[in-house]
């Protein structure tokens, strides 16, 4: 008797797509001849495409672009060259930088609008500079708002100069384009279930006509698909969190994921092990040297925000000596002026107050009584941060907050300081431990101080009491 042969194990590995640049096509001459042919732009909040509404046979029907509806800038460069769609090498690093014309499904960022239309028409081979001559075809959400139609219209006329602009619904195509392949008789009557990377629409067809009174909207739709699976799998992987990315997660959706007609069959489907094992597939991450869950020390991290720390003072220390150079350059100028006025110089001295935006000697007095004060804090801040460098330290101590409570303790049952003593030691104490990284909430105070004795009153000291609003964290300790 034969055995069994264990079902075949379906692995598979993160394709991981980088996109390439999209390169700029010539426009054909049959697109000129003998009338200009339209462009279609399926404008989606997912993906854009554009093409030639040309016949199949002298032009390729499939879009000629297809690229992602984003756009992002270089990170800290505030005039650099924005990116569109496939110019973007890898959108995960990117992604907080990211900006979209949709809000949802309605356009609404009409500037990123304007950075899309250009990359498609500069690809598609238009060179005229702020004129384009052929007809548009767009498609736009179902029940559009009537004032994101007028913004879009008023784009295209009067920064484009288009002849003719036509608005569809992307569903409705497909749903009329399939019944003529199929070769059904017009008028058609169906229901589309359109889902989109925002959001789902539910349309009825009545007659050949939309009836849009009767159309639904749903908020849920690819994005928060992707987004509920990438929590799900960073739940159950949590050693794995930075390899699952919203782009694996879109990835797994599309490759991998399929649409279940009877969704309580599947569900009896994949409880049988046979048909799991044969069925389900196993995405194989790619290798990485890094440990998982192996986190940085304690003393690293002491050391890592020590090195901070001295990074900042550092640069705060530079700021604040070219503050206070062109301060100085700035007064010596002035004092320079103030010279010819006691040299008795008033032509060069009234040249000088013209060329400095200034009136009067009175008004050069106050400037200069101005910046020697400057001056003069800038140097004493200077001073000071030289001689706190090396005081400042990085931690959480524990020791020294422990030995100062016994202190408090000490003095407290000896009587010898007043109780607006003892607040500032306590004050002086949070405020060190609060400069040192610390947080209020973790405070330790010794339990012998703020623990009632068992036999007998405890009668509260006032200066304790002084103390209770300083060193007091929610749910730390209890008052009798």
């Amino acid at each position: 008797m034969a055995s069994k042969r264990p079902p075949v194990c379906q692995i598979f590995s993160f394709k991981d797509f980088k996109t390439s640049l999209d390169p700029i096509f010539e426009l054909p001459a049959l697109c000129l001849t003998p009338t200009a042919a339209p462009i279609v732009i399926d404008n989606g909040s997912f993906q854009t495409r554009a093409g030639w509404a040309a016949p199949a046979a002298e032009l390729d029907s499939a879009p000629r672009l297809i690229f992602r509806s984003v756009a992002a800038r270089s990170r800290g460069a505030a005039r650099s060259e924005t990116q569109i769609g496939n110019d973007i090498p890898n959108l995960e690093p990117l992604r907080w930088l990211l900006k979209s014309q949709f809000d949802r499904n309605v356009v609404v960022n009409f500037e990123i609008q304007e950075l899309i239309l250009d990359h498609v028409f500069t690809h598609l081979g238009l060179s005229s500079e702020g004129f384009v001559e052929h007809p548009i075809l767009m498609t736009e959400a179902p029940c559009n708002p009537l004032h994101c139609r007028q913004m879009m219209s008023e784009l295209l006329f009067e920064c484009y100069r288009v002849p003719f602009v036509s608005y569809g619904v992307d569903s409705l195509y497909s749903f009329y384009h399939n019944n003529n392949q199929r070769n059904l008789q017009p008028p058609h009557t169906g229901l589309i279930l359109s889902s989109g990377y925002h959001c789902s629409h539910i349309l009825p067809v009545v007659d050949g006509r939309l009836d849009a009174v009767n159309c639904k909207r749903l908020n849920v739709a690819g994005s928060q698909a992707a987004s509920y699976l990438q929590r799900l799998l960073q739940l159950k992987y949590p050693g794995h969190l930075a390899a699952i990315t919203l782009s694996r997660m879109e990835e797994l959706l599309h490759e991998h994921s399929y649409t279940a007609v009877d969704y309580h069959q599947e569900l009896e489907k994949w409880r049988c092990p046979e048909f799991y094992e044969r069925e389900v597939h196993r995405m194989q991450l790619p290798f990485s040297g890094k440990v998982p869950g192996g986190g940085v020390s304690v003393e690293e991290r002491q050391e890592r925000r020590a090195q901070q720390l001295r990074r900042l003072q550092e640069i705060n220390t530079r700021r604040r000596e070219e503050k206070l150079q062109q301060d100085q350059e700035r007064l010596d100028r002035l004092l320079t002026v103030q010279e010819l006025l006691e040299d008795g110089l008033l032509d060069q001295f009234h040249k000088s107050l013209m060329e400095l935006n200034m009136d009067s000697a009175e008004e050069l007095q106050s400037y200069i009584n101005k910046l020697q004060l400057a001056v003069e804090q800038g140097r004493l801040k200077l001073l000071q941060s030289d001689g706190a460098e090396g005081k400042m330290e990085v931690g959480t101590p524990s020791r020294p907050i422990i030995s100062q409570g016994i202190t408090f303790k000490d003095h407290l049952h000896g009587r010898h300081r007043s109780s607006v003593e003892l607040r500032r030691s306590a004050v002086t104490c949070l405020t060190s431990f609060w400069q040192l990284g610390g947080s209020p909430h973790c405070f330790v105070m010794n339990s012998a101080l703020l623990s009632p004795p068992l036999v007998g009153a405890f009668d509260w000291p006032p200066a304790l009491m002084a103390l209770f609003p300083l060193v007091s964290a929610p749910g730390m300790w209890k008052a009798p």
